[in-house]
């Protein structure tokens, strides 16, 4: 999720869970110790770009890390407010920090990205798949709630806010749910099975979602539209071919960085790469694109075949043409 939310979400918690007199104390706390997951993003290295892939949504954001998160937080901020705010005490803040913490690891497993929620007890990465990983209106709601209850100096907006986000990510469950079921009758309508199937969210709405499934060695992509009642409407895409090392590299040795790098990036993915439908040395994660009906992938690594000892180059796209723009947003209204 994007950090503005993150920092939202934590302090609307904090907020509603505030004593008289903290209210805005409590709010900078818990949108500040939201943020702290998001700095596994300074885990980098200049010579290996998939080191920050695999540190990020790790272990800052696992449920073990929430007390320890809390806690830095706390030491920080503690001085902080004795010297420039209103002072408050260690516990007060820590308990505010906690809540903040306590809201990152579970917000981004909501997305389709994938979180290590139960690291390092398994390396399994969660993603429900039930709202955007960019959701203006989800903002909104949680911004409207917090702004509101600074000025009335209540914390029932605070509450109602989150009622309100509870919901949306209910809606967004639904939304899942039927755009999953919609899918799958299509899939056996055409006399497919569905090895592997992924149905997530496109960006900042929860009425067009993307469909990858694997049916023989084929990716068939395929974008389907929800709305408020009735069935789903599939708009057909495009398909890929699965990347397999073995067959697509045959002379690639698995003792090279370029194979062991492909593999943590398949990991990464879930599996679900393909080679670039324009560009074949360039290996895409299919789960994700602009269009999404697309094989077109938003990120990928580049594959050279002339120093497999070096470490691949991540690559991102998010360019649109003005047509495409104009498919999206066609399926997004629902139209033919």
């Amino acid at each position: 999720m994007d950090i503005l939310t993150h920092g939202l979400l934590g302090g609307t918690l904090a907020q509603s869970c505030s004593q008289k007199g903290e209210m805005r104390a409590a709010a900078t706390v818990g949108f500040l110790a939201a943020l702290l997951a998001d700095a596994d993003a300074l885990i980098r290295s200049d010579t290996d770009p998939l080191l920050t892939l695999e540190y990020h949504r790790q272990f800052t954001h696992a449920l073990i890390f929430i007390p320890v998160g809390a806690l830095l937080v706390a030491l920080i901020l503690w001085p902080a407010f004795r010297v420039f705010g209103r002072p408050l005490g260690f516990r007060r803040i820590y308990l505010y920090a906690l809540l903040g913490c306590a809201t990152s690891g579970f917000l981004d497993a909501c997305t389709s990205y994938g979180t290590h929620l139960l690291w390092p007890f398994t390396g399994d990465r969660i993603a429900w798949s039930i709202m955007p990983i960019f959701d203006p209106l989800f903002s909104l709601i949680l911004g409207a709630a917090l702004l509101l209850g600074l000025r009335w100096r209540k914390t029932l907006p605070a509450r109602i806010g989150l009622l309100l986000a509870a919901v949306y990510l209910s809606i967004g469950w639904l939304q899942h749910q039927r755009a999953e079921q919609a899918i799958r009758a299509t899939i056996a309508q055409r006399g497919h099975e569905a090895g592997k199937l992924t149905v997530k969210p496109t960006m900042g709405n929860l009425l067009l979602w993307r469909s990858i499934y694997r049916s023989g060695d084929s990716y068939h992509i395929d974008a389907v539209r929800v709305g408020l009642g009735g069935a789903g409407r599939i708009y057909p895409g495009d398909t890929a071919r699965p990347f397999n090392v073995t067959r697509d590299r045959p002379a690639l040795s698995p003792d090279s960085v370029l194979y062991r790098d492909i593999r943590r990036f398949e990991f990464f993915s879930d599996g679900y790469l393909a080679l670039h439908p324009e560009d074949p040395g360039l290996l895409g994660d299919v789960r994700y694109a602009m269009l999404p009906t697309s094989t077109r992938p938003l990120w990928g690594i580049r594959l050279d075949r002339q120093h497999p000892q070096t470490h691949v180059q991540f690559e991102t796209s998010r360019k649109m043409s003005q047509e495409e723009i104009g498919r999206f947003i066609g399926m997004l209204r629902g139209a033919d």
